[in-house]
């Protein structure tokens, strides 16, 4: 099993939620077993959360992976000591199965990996049954790549109904939206790049914490990350995953039985 935990000190604060449930089992690696185990995370399941909690955080995110740009991605937060989230499609512009060195690489390198749905549609749009498949089978593919699946989640355009909420609560996710949405896929070109990097420091300004950008855009790897980059350092924030941000505990970002 290549499940890496690490070790988060921290505590949870205020969570900003929408259609808030309550806490589900999360997992915990059992050390006798090696199995993930059903535990008690501190992190609502099935509702929409936007914002760190950690004090003096900030939580990168990238969606629509992994693709031809992820690796160059991987070597830019690298050379900058920064972790990172990336929402993975099974079947989309990004796939895992197509890049499974990539998935692997993601996380041996300290970054928290979640989901995405399948092929990216927009849940508000499907019953509750295709939103439940189009998790589990997803799930499927990070099995056979990694040998169990993320607790964490990202519905594809931000869109979400209750019954997709009561979907995510049922299979155990934590709902990660944005505070600060770069809008990156509008301005994938060298001459409006900077478009999204003023909208990411423009919300940032007003307190947003969990940003939301595209690891499958040429120039928000080429150029917006680094722009997002310098500018995190410029304020003195530190960059880390969504999970370090809320405060959990990485050994419920993952699990590999329900």
């Amino acid at each position: 099993m290549h499940f890496i935990a690490l070790s988060i000190p921290f505590l949870l604060s205020t969570t900003t939620l929408s259609h808030a449930s309550p806490t589900r089992n999360s997992t915990k690696i059992n050390t006798t077993t090696g199995l993930l185990q059903p535990n008690a995370s501190s992190l609502p399941l099935g509702a929409i959360i936007t914002h760190c909690t950690i004090p003096g955080t900030i939580a990168l995110t990238f969606d629509d992976g992994p693709y031809i740009y992820t690796s160059q991605l991987l070597d830019t937060l690298a050379q900058h000591s920064v972790k990172a989230t990336f929402f993975l499609n099974g079947h989309n512009r990004g796939s895992i199965d197509a890049a499974p060195e990539i998935v692997k690489r993601t996380l041996a390198e300290g970054h928290q990996v979640g989901s995405h749905t399948w092929n990216h549609p927009s849940l508000d749009t499907l019953p509750y049954e295709e939103i439940v498949h189009q998790m589990t089978i997803l799930e499927e593919a990070f099995v056979r790549i990694l040998g169990f699946w993320p607790t964490y989640m990202r519905p594809p355009f931000l869109r979400h109904t209750p019954v997709v909420l009561g979907a995510m609560a049922d299979l155990g996710y934590h709902v990660i939206g944005a505070s600060v949405d770069t809008k990156d896929y509008e301005n994938d070109n060298p001459d409006t790049n900077w478009i999204s990097f003023e909208k990411f420091s423009r919300e940032v300004d007003a307190g947003g914490t969990i940003v939301l950008a595209h690891d499958s855009h040429q120039y928000t790897v080429g150029m917006l990350a680094d722009n997002m980059l310098a500018d995190i350092e410029r304020r003195g924030l530190n960059a880390v995953t969504v999970g370090e941000c809320l405060g959990d505990s990485s050994e419920y970002w993952y699990r590999d039985r329900r």
